[in-house]
């Protein structure tokens, strides 16, 4: 199925719409042509491009709803679509938490198609690939990666003459690089909306430099320590907190945002004063869809957390209903101020401390105060006197971004952290945090 335009897709939307007996119509349509290639080892080991176009029609006889998907557009598709979800919905029990479509909405476009990034072609991803290989194997290193690239679009329409489109790009990348005897690695992830933003040399010479340097990593002893995060690992212990500003969540006492006796802990101070985090559609850097696709509610530029402060929570239609609030689309970024520091600076103004480049395998261990478990990975170092001193073996931490957010010394320059969707996108500083708490020693490298 080929990509649709605008006026194309509006035609499918109303032809749906038209099709259907049903109380409401809600209408989506996402296509996308996303090419990858990856390697390991030093070689490329696949690689491929595949193109879908999908339509998801929802449906409602009151408080009764289907839904039923297609990826095929002739007419008698399309009824059929509509029909089988007309025929769940009739089937389907009320839902108590049933909102009507929206109305009214208007989208304002953001900048999420760049041309260079559509133009991706099976030379480009060859030539990261090889560019990548061949770096490692000067070093007598091995490489294992993954370049991907979306470009696509996406269509939301209703019944109450509700309708929307965008195209959009994106880009991620990761490379792993390791010394031959094991003892080694280095890790990089990048992603961009634009690929003039990307460049394959920079960042694998990145992890090439941090497998060479993390050989021979000695032990030091679990215990709280000043840790400088990379944006990469600031954003998996960060990333686990934005799903907690749910309204529904802290008012029903399920959440950090709770407070004790009910009720939740907007315009509250529970963070450091540098804390300042926001979410903005039309950022440049991060741009994402002007809607939420699950409510087809536009979004805004809201502020999440100011100066510490909890500024705002998220409000989803039926329980923005319920208690009495605005609703607003869903966030599709997440941006968190810093300063001009790179990590490089923040390690300069480092007396004792540790440098982490990468945290994974992330738990969640208690949801009340979002205490995280997890361990560092692809290079950790130890540093003395503004220098790193030398690797370190990798640690398992119990740590919660609460916390962390509680205890920032220093914030770096903010850079793009996101996958390779324009679903959700992150721009996160390199922060200094004091009195991290490393709980064992972990022989994973």
């Amino acid at each position: 199925m080929k990509m649709l335009t605008q006026d194309e897709a509006k035609h499918v939307c109303d032809k749906v719409m038209a099709l259907s007996k049903a109380d409401e119509c809600r209408v989506q349509i996402s296509g996308s042509q996303r090419g990858n290639v990856r390697y390991a080892r030093n070689s490329v080991s696949t690689a491929g491009l595949v193109q879908n176009t999908q339509l998801t029609v929802s449906v409602a006889f009151g408080k009764r709803q289907g839904t039923a998907s297609v990826n095929e557009f002739d007419d008698k598709s399309l009824e059929k679509a509509v029909r089988r979800a007309e025929e769940v919905a009739r089937l389907a029990p009320e839902n108590p938490e049933f909102v009507p479509a929206v109305k009214g909405q208007v989208y304002k476009a953001s900048v999420t198609y760049s041309a260079a990034t559509a133009a991706i072609d099976p030379e480009y991803r060859a030539e990261v690939a090889a560019t990548s290989i061949g770096l490692a194997r000067k070093k007598g290193l091995i490489a294992a990666g993954f370049f991907s690239d979306t470009t696509g679009f996406e269509t939301v329409a209703n019944s109450n003459g509700v309708f929307g489109y965008q195209t959009l790009t994106n880009l991620g990348f990761t490379v792993t690089t390791r010394t031959e005897d094991g003892l080694g690695s280095g890790w990089v992830t990048r992603s961009a909306n634009d690929a003039a933003r990307f460049d394959a040399r920079e960042a694998s010479e990145i992890a090439i430099d941090k497998a060479l340097t993390s050989v021979h990593a000695k032990a030091i002893e679990p215990g709280r320590y000043t840790v400088i995060l990379e944006p990469a690992a600031t954003s998996e212990i960060i990333g686990r907190m934005f799903g907690a500003f749910d309204a529904r969540q802290a008012d029903e006492g399920r959440s950090f945002l709770s407070k004790k006796g009910g009720g939740n802990r907007l315009g509250e101070k529970l963070f450091d004063k540098q804390v300042n985090l926001w979410a903005d559609p039309w950022n440049p850097d991060v741009p994402v869809l002007g809607w939420d696709n699950a409510s087809m509610l536009a979004r805004e530029r809201t502020d999440v957390i100011k100066g510490g402060r909890i500024a705002s929570l998220d409000y989803t239609p039926y329980w923005a209903g319920k208690q009495g609030k605005r609703a607003i689309g869903r966030h599709g970024n997440m941006i968190m101020a810093g300063g001009g520091k790179s990590t490089e600076e923040l390690i300069a103004s480092t007396k004792k401390g540790v440098l982490v480049t990468r945290t994974w395998y992330i738990r969640m261990v208690d949801p009340q105060s979002l205490l995280l478990t997890g361990l560092t990975r692809d290079g950790t170092f130890y540093i003395e006197n503004g220098k790193i001193k030398h690797p370190i073996k990798n640690f398992r931490f119990n740590e919660s971004p609460v916390s962390m957010l509680n205890n920032i010394e220093e914030l770096g320059k903010p850079v793009v952290i996101g996958g390779d969707e324009v679903r959700f996108q992150m721009m996160i500083p390199p922060m200094k945090v004091r009195d991290f708490n490393f709980t064992s020693l972990s022989d994973a490298v």
